[in-house]
């Protein structure tokens, strides 16, 4: 029995959900949309509406030290990858800057063909259309 058990585990060992969750979340901050699993969607939503939250707290223009304190915490939540630490706040939190969160949506795609996997299709809300 799972009771009060947190945490998706996705059939892998610490080092590849790492992995996994930072190669998923690089992959939904640059394209700004992925097509994945229900589990692993559900699995790196949350992370990425947390970076974005940081992103937004760096926005804040009256103390610049807790604007870098941001950018650091998110640069090691990216692997210090500064083209999307660039993207993320200089696009995407002044994008979201009235939003309170929820800046993500899912929908729901028919199951993949070779396993019938709940596929879905994880994107950020109000992104240009391309």
């Amino acid at each position: 029995m799972r009771h009060r058990v947190s945490g998706k585990k996705l059939g892998r060992d610490s080092g590849q959900r790492k992995a996994l969750a930072l190669n998923l979340t690089l992959a939904l901050l640059k394209h700004e949309r992925i097509k994945t699993t229900r589990a692993k969607a559900e699995f790196v939503r949350g992370k990425a509406e947390r970076l974005i939250t940081i992103a937004k707290r760096g926005l804040a223009h009256d103390d610049p030290a807790r604007a870098v304190h941001a950018r650091r915490i998110a640069a090691s939540r990216l692997n210090n990858d500064r083209d999307m630490v660039g993207k993320l706040f200089d696009e995407l939190a002044p994008r979201y800057a009235d939003r309170p969160g929820g800046y993500t949506r899912m929908y729901k795609l028919e199951p993949r063909k070779g396993d019938r996997a709940e596929m879905v299709l994880l994107e950020l809300v109000d992104r240009e259309q391309a």
